[in-house]
């Protein structure tokens, strides 16, 4: 069985330079690299990862927190994750905690029993309090999702900047009875913040906020159907709806379509997010930077795990995008 040895000797090069070729150091011409990979695939020789991870005292592995995988927000930005975390010489452990306080605390336990060398969470179902110990074990950070109280690295939106622009965008197209659709009942700060946005503009055009037209609980395709119908059963009924998805928004417009509705004469319908269903079925929408938000999330975590970085409040604030269709 071939060693790092003999690798080094039949590529010139030194047993040193071999083993930084293997560990990703960035101090390494392409032309050793060339050398050194050139020598392995004839050698048949695979590097022991496990040791290599044991005399690092690293896992080279990192744990991403979704609350749904299925929701394509999180599934493209998780894509994104994983291809620059693999290309930097780290593997991604999918956490997906269903909004489970429970499920979120037992996720926690890989830092703290070493299973992995950081966390980004992309949502936060408990109190920051209840988070903030495992710190202690290894970095944490949050993409997407943001609090006050925590003191780490976060990439994210404001998101009542996000609301605020699509509830305007409504109001300008002449709408003034204005529902407002979202996931949950201000369980997080996200949810929070585009709640205030959506007041915010309304309350600008002097338009007061109706309680009735606050309609929760809504994620999927099947939730915007009954959205919908919810609407619907209204005996007075709002002319447009503000949502905190696309998928949402598309299970509203196919479900007014099913209904003889047109879209956006009797009902109007922006989204969030910018999915590529919204391009497909022409939902006017909030275009989030996904790519970006996911490549300079794992970029931080990387760095602070390389580097053994302290933990401490660094925001990168990206911006937002009113994309315009025929759904309003």
């Amino acid at each position: 069985m071939a060693t790092i040895q003999d690798v080094a000797k039949l590529a010139g090069l030194s047993r040193t330079t071999v083993s930084r070729v293997i560990n990703r150091h960035p101090y390494v011409t392409d032309e050793k690299k060339r050398l050194v990979m050139n020598a392995m695939e004839e050698l048949n020789y695979v590097p022991n990862s496990s040791a290599r991870r044991l005399r690092k005292q690293q896992t080279e592995t990192i744990a991403v927190y979704v609350p749904r995988i299925t929701n394509p927000f999180f599934s493209q930005m998780v894509e994104v994750m994983g291809n620059y975390a693999s290309d930097r010489g780290y593997q991604l452990i999918l956490c997906q905690t269903s909004y489970s306080r429970n499920q979120e605390i037992n996720y926690l336990e890989l830092l703290k029993t070493k299973q992995v060398d950081g966390l980004i969470l992309t949502s936060i179902e408990n109190e920051w309090s209840s988070i903030e110990p495992y710190m202690n074990y290894g970095p944490i950070m949050l993409c997407n999702e943001y609090n006050d109280q925590a003191q780490v690295p976060t990439v994210y939106l404001d998101q009542i900047e996000g609301a605020y622009i699509g509830t305007r965008h409504l109001i300008e197209q002449g709408h003034t009875r204005i529902a407002y659709c979202s996931g949950d009942n201000h369980a997080s700060r996200v949810a929070s913040d585009r709640y205030t946005g959506y007041k915010k503009a309304l309350e600008e055009a002097g338009i007061v906020p109706r309680e009735d037209w606050f309609l929760t609980n809504a994620y999927s395709i099947d939730d915007g159907k009954r959205v919908f119908n919810d609407i619907a059963k209204m005996n007075d009924r709002p002319t447009a709806v503000f949502t905190g998805s696309d998928e949402v928004a598309a299970g509203i417009w196919k479900e007014a379509l099913n209904h003889k509705w047109d879209v956006p004469n009797h009902l109007a319908i922006i989204g969030f997010d910018d999915q590529p269903v919204a391009d497909l079925i022409g939902l006017t929408t909030i275009r989030q930077p996904i790519e970006n938000m996911g490549q300079q999330a794992m970029e931080l975590m990387i760095d602070s795990i390389q580097h053994k970085l302290p933990s401490k409040k660094k925001e990168i604030k990206l911006d937002f995008e009113l994309v315009k269709r025929r759904s309003t």
